[in-house]
């Protein structure tokens, strides 16, 4: 969710089929005018200035297809935002660069549209709630208002879906196709096919709020006996596939002042525990959260709790966007995971080896190749490894007791170099959507960690899976 309280609440929505379809047919006829203009003015330029303008005008099409996306909402935003984390394999840089902006643009809705939808999918049971019209939260398919149960004084949020947002995933998904085939930008690839029917799959799971609050569920039986994580409890008599209500979690943003003065054992504690949950999901559970968005988690203090026998806590938040992995997967996985424990190339080539079966991104790999996406992985693994077994940790990530500092790594830098070189391969091709998932997961995590600026402890994270 993104809160962006300064800017002016909509009072309309384009929800019907017609009017987004004359959104984008104008967004495309302008486009197109623009492609057609450019070239006729390219005619008599050389060919270097010809890339050069070409370049430009990609950037500039592309913050214009953006801006267009972005007047719509719904599920065409969510597309778009989903493409700027996956897309970087077939979509150019100018794409996927304008596309991340999408996450910044979420406007909030008046009130009364969001009444409606309550109305609607509550009736009567609406008169319950004491609801505050001011959103704490907004996204492309959303928004959260706190209210408290007038029966009980429980606090408690709702998360109202858009109206008719879930009925127009497909032929959003259909509009998006069209605006990106005409800026001619973007190469209608068998792969691009695949990854819009992935997106297709993942939208129609998010916009159906019974399944969320089904794996809201699941996650808080989990992890209702570890004191280290909160989970918000849902509330099903007043929760539908349009609106879900859950308890209101108390808790701080990653990047709020107070968590960065915290003692450093106690961001320490904190990062270890959303590291294991994130390897508990990829590699125990197979149900991972795909979005890796910093408003998903809140930290709640130990002097926020109202129990003082409560340390800190790492509030875990929307369990919509969910991708399940089968064992094939999990088993996979996991034994990538023990090769770069151990530091282990052997183990580690015959892992990729034998994902071949499975995957034909790796039993497609050349030898080089296949050494070369063993170097990758063994370094993606660097804060997964045990220091004693790896040899190639910079003396200066990792403290006197072993601990991997993230903050001081570079990973993410280190391991985009190598990966370019792997890339530029013509053995190289796209990666598997589930890996692509879970990289994405660690570059989420990487970031988190490095923001809390905390150390972890490999071997204290690893013995779960050994």
């Amino acid at each position: 969710m993104t809160d962006n309280p300064n800017s002016q609440p909509l009072d309309t929505l384009k929800t019907s089929a017609l009017d987004r379809r004359l959104s984008i047919a104008k967004a495309s006829l302008n486009i197109g005018r623009r492609w057609a203009t450019n070239s006729a003015f390219g005619v008599f330029k050389s060919k270097e200035q010809k890339q050069l303008d070409k370049q430009a005008f990609m950037k500039e099409q592309a913050q214009y297809l953006v801006d267009e996306l972005g007047k719509l909402k719904g599920s065409v935003v969510k597309i778009g935002q989903m493409l700027a984390l996956y897309g970087e394999h077939f979509l150019p840089p100018a794409i996927t660069e304008a596309l991340q902006t999408l996450n910044s643009n979420t406007t909030t809705f008046s009130w009364h549209i969001i009444e409606t939808a309550l109305r609607h999918e509550l009736g009567e049971k609406i008169h319950d709630f004491d609801i505050d019209t001011t959103p704490i939260g907004t996204a492309s398919l959303a928004q959260v208002h706190r209210a408290t149960l007038r029966t009980t004084g429980e606090q408690v949020v709702l998360k109202v879906q858009y109206p008719n947002i879930a009925d127009a995933v497909d032929s959003d998904l259909d509009l998006f196709r069209q605006l990106l085939k005409v800026t001619n930008a973007v190469p209608q690839t068998r792969q691009l096919d695949e990854w819009f029917e992935e997106i297709r799959d993942l939208l129609h799971h998010e916009v159906n709020y019974l399944l969320e609050a089904k794996t809201t569920e699941t996650f808080y039986q989990r992890l209702n006996a570890d004191k280290r994580y909160v989970v918000p409890r849902i509330i099903n008599d007043y929760s539908t596939s349009r609106v879900l209500c859950m308890t209101f979690e108390q808790g701080i943003a990653i990047t709020d002042e107070q968590v960065f003065i915290l003692p450093e054992a106690r961001r320490d504690r904190i990062g270890q525990a959303s590291i294991e949950i994130m390897l508990r999901e990829i590699f125990e559970w197979g149900d991972m959260q795909t979005d890796p968005n910093f408003g998903n988690y809140l930290i709640r203090t130990a002097e926020q709790q109202t129990d003082a026998h409560l340390s800190d806590q790492l509030v875990l938040l929307d369990f919509g966007a969910i991708r399940q992995f089968d064992e094939k997967l999990l088993t996979i996985a996991k034994r990538f995971l023990l090769a770069g424990f151990y530091h282990d190339r052997q183990q580690m080539y015959e892992a990729i080896n034998d994902a071949g079966e499975y995957y034909s991104f790796f039993a497609k790999m050349n030898e080089q190749v296949k050494h070369d996406i063993v170097k990758l992985f063994l370094l993606a693994s660097e804060p997964f490894s045990l220091p004693s077994h790896n040899p190639n940790i910079p003396s200066h990530c990792l403290d006197k007791d072993g601990n991997y500092i993230w903050a001081k790594s570079d990973l993410h830098n280190r391991v985009i170099g190598l990966a370019s070189k792997s890339a530029s391969s013509k053995a190289f091709s796209v990666p598997p959507k589930e890996f692509m998932f879970i990289s994405r997961k660690f570059i989420g995590a990487y970031t988190f960690m490095t923001v809390l600026n905390a150390k972890t402890s490999a071997e204290k994270l690893i013995q779960l899976f050994i």
